[in-house]
């Protein structure tokens, strides 16, 4: 008992300076980006404003606002595209097995390891030759077909979990594929689709390779802009701090309002190998 004792406040003490240690950039940045620019130094970087100074949110903001809009209309089409392929295929390859499923799932599964910069001379001219270059459409199409791979893996591992009699018993009663799958797999599969709905936000908010090759001028997403923010000459930092805030702000609040669902879903089963 007595070694106990000792031992959870020195857990407690190292959690709180890890905490702290890892908390240490987003102190800087919400720091500078209430100075105004004449205070932030390198030498006072760690000091607090003398004064709150917002005008760089508004700046910032007034910059960003188109790309955000622009980031809104690719993740929720996307994310949702992506989740509802990702279901389909999960409830195909693991409640419909056939002569090369198991292949078929593996070739998916290598769709996760090409790496991004190897494709992308060939998709910009695909792009290109479907009219879908330097669109939105494009991104969405791109992030779908990219995050097909992972989206099957979690839906089929969350499938695999839900008993074969329910389906056996629903073909007995006359139901057909579509059928059960709407009418079963969908109402069981919500904490699978929190899963991989804050997954694929939180990847399609901040990608950046596809955003800036796909996409120029009024067409390019939010990490894009923000990236513009620096400038060429002089860097406002304390504009780019408030500005990398504001980007990060949604799948903040995405995992502050859905984070307990996402750990449920993880217990569930839906990314368990």
């Amino acid at each position: 008992m007595t070694a106990r004792r000792v031992t959870v406040p020195i857990l407690y003490l190292l959690l709180i300076a890890l905490s702290l240690f890892y908390l240490m950039p987003i102190y800087v940045m919400v720091v500078t980006s209430l100075k105004p620019l004449d205070q932030v130094t390198l030498s006072e970087m760690w000091k607090l404003p003398t004064q709150l100074d917002f005008s760089s949110y508004a700046t910032s903001f007034e910059k960003l606002a188109p790309n955000f809009l622009n980031s809104i209309y690719l993740v929720v089409p996307a994310t949702l595209l992506s989740a509802f392929f990702g279901a389909m295929n999960g409830y195909v390859l693991s409640k419909w097995k056939f002569k090369g499923s198991n292949t078929l799932f593996t070739l998916i599964l290598f769709g996760m390891f090409i790496p991004y910069q190897s494709i992308l001379i060939p998709m910009i001219q695909f792009l290109r030759e479907v009219q879908l270059y330097n669109t939105i459409p494009g991104l969405i199409f791109i992030h779908v077909v990219y995050g097909l791979p992972i989206t099957t893996l979690m839906f089929r591992n969350f499938y695999a979990g839900i008993p074969d009699e329910m389906i056996e018993s629903a073909k007995i009663d006359g139901a057909g594929f579509l059928r059960i799958f709407q009418h079963i797999m969908l109402p069981l599969s919500i904490t699978g689709f929190v899963v991989v709905a804050i997954w694929q936000f939180t990847n399609i908010w901040n990608e950046f390779l596809f955003a800036v090759t796909i996409t120029t001028s009024d067409q390019q997403p939010i990490m894009v802009a923000l990236q513009n923010l620096s400038g060429s000459q002089i860097v406002q930092w304390n504009v780019q701090m408030a500005g990398a805030l504001l980007a990060a702000l949604p799948t903040l609040l995405v995992y502050i309002f859905l984070g307990k669902y996402f750990v449920k879903g993880l217990l569930a089963g839906s990314v368990k190998g």
